[in-house]
């Protein structure tokens, strides 16, 4: 009798082969995905040597910059600034005594009467600029700005210009005096030179030139042939280092007008002065254009003058224009004070 042949393989043991066959492709498929991965993977070099600290340099620069951002007084026009002000003031006496051995021996004496007139203004000027920082400062180190006695010196100079420098020490070159006539006058042209002073624009600048040293140094490392470096310095001095130094001009202006106010200095001597500037430069050579000067065109400077008027000439006549008439008698005694006792030094000189 036939037996039927009995199945080698039942369907449990089907399944169980192909549940073996299944698993084995797929770790095979895992073993190829991982040396697929590790064949892909960035070199050690690469990534410890220059992913990993560029990172740490970016999120430190965007921390930093974000750290020294800054309201300028009065303005508040935001800006960014990182020096202290005390280093400020440090390096701005390190700077007057090399001015003092550069000017030596061009340097009025004290008792000179332009030395005179100028310690006279500037010391009101000085005195508004303290109690403007009380007032518009945003920090105590903003108020510490003007908080350094100040020192007078005038040289003798053909070149029209005044400055101010942090610590508080101004120089005026005597050639200003073709454009500033009167102490009205000459209280425009400090009240803007202490401005600059007031609003820290010398920090600024430090700290524009730390931030684009460092951006320097990552284009560099970026593009080692120097191509995009070359690129990045005439851009940033169009497009960054211009528009603010012209930034910082207009600010000067608009708060020097109000501490000259302030001070009891007619502010319409602002433009008055710029006026008599504008008409000596337009006999003498074609301004090059405002975009790529450091200093904004004396048209648009006049017409901030026009904008900025009313406030100042409303400080100027506060109290129904008692306080400073009252304080420009005294003015006026001491101007005449100051004229009798040079009158006698040049009288006992001969």
């Amino acid at each position: 009798m036939m037996m039927r042949p009995v199945p080698i393989l039942t369907a449990a043991w089907r399944s169980h082969i192909i549940i073996c066959q299944t698993r084995s492709r797929f770790i095979s498929l895992r073993r190829y995905a991982s040396r697929r991965s590790n064949h892909n993977e960035l070199p050690s070099y690469i990534k410890y040597g220059f992913i990993i600290p560029m990172t740490g340099l970016t999120i430190g620069s965007v921390y930093a910059y974000y750290s020294c951002l800054d309201y300028a007084p009065y303005t508040e026009r935001k800006r960014l600034i990182c020096t202290n002000p005390k280093w400020e003031q440090e390096m701005g006496h390190k700077q007057y005594k090399e001015l003092l051995q550069k000017f030596k021996g061009d340097i009025l004496p004290a008792d000179h009467r332009a030395s005179v007139t100028v310690q006279r203004v500037g010391s009101r000027i000085a005195a508004a600029a303290q109690s403007f920082s009380a007032q518009y400062g945003q920090t105590i180190d903003t108020t510490n700005a003007t908080s350094s006695p100040h020192t007078y010196t005038v040289v003798r100079s053909p070149e029209a210009n005044a400055f101010v420098i942090p610590g508080n020490h101004v120089f005026v070159l005597t050639g200003l005096f073709r454009y500033a006539h009167n102490e009205d006058d000459l209280a425009s042209v400090l009240g803007h030179e202490m401005a600059h002073n007031i609003a820290r624009h010398a920090g600024e600048r430090v700290s524009e030139s730390i931030l684009m040293t460092i951006l320097s140094r990552l284009v560099l490392i970026l593009d080692p042939t120097g191509i995009l470096f070359t690129l990045l310095v005439p851009a940033q001095q169009l497009l960054v280092a211009l528009p603010h130094s012209r930034e910082h001009e207009v600010e000067a202006d608009k708060i020097g007008i109000v501490l000259a106010s302030e001070a009891c200095y007619d502010p319409r001597s602002a433009k008055i002065v710029f006026s008599r500037m504008k008409e000596d430069g337009d006999k003498k050579s074609v301004s090059p254009p405002e975009f790529i000067s450091t200093h904004p065109g004396y048209d648009t400077r006049l017409s901030y003058f026009d904008k900025w008027m009313p406030d100042a000439l409303e400080r100027y006549n506060k109290d129904g224009g008692n306080k400073c008439r009252a304080i420009r008698e005294q003015m006026k005694r001491a101007r005449k004070m100051a004229a009798s006792m040079h009158n006698a030094t040049e009288r006992r000189s001969r």
